[in-house]
């Protein structure tokens, strides 16, 4: 089993920048994919960026150039780089993993962080 905590969510004005945090512990074969998800009042869960075990990432239309994630497999963490916030950034983020238990076991298993919120006031 994996465990994810996040840190790193609070109260910034627009234009202004926070960095999200999020550990794994426990157990697992590998951790493949990390990333971080959002969701705000009333609306769905949705992708913010991800990124693979290898790198490469990927990111949401309304945060590329703005948002940055990364990754420090030898720590198993994740970081997003928010800067030039705006409100409608606004939302709990969510850290997310899958990961493999073991090693004859290819099926892929999600996991989520309790969710951390950022407020980004205009």
């Amino acid at each position: 089993q994996v465990q994810l905590m996040e840190s790193g969510g609070g109260l910034v004005q627009a234009g202004g920048s926070l960095r999200l945090s999020c550990a794994a512990s426990g157990t697992w074969f590998s951790i493949n994919a990390m990333g971080w998800y959002r969701q705000a009042p009333e609306n769905q869960r949705e992708l913010v960026a991800a990124i693979p075990r290898g790198g490469g990432a990927n990111y949401a239309d309304s945060v590329k150039g703005r948002f940055t994630i990364s990754r420090d497999n030898a720590k198993n963490a994740v970081y997003l780089q928010m800067n030039n916030l705006k409100p409608e950034d606004t939302a709990v983020y969510y850290c997310n993993a899958l990961s493999r238990r073991r090693s004859w076991d290819a099926k892929e298993y999600t996991y989520w962080g309790q969710g951390t919120q950022v407020t980004v006031s205009s």
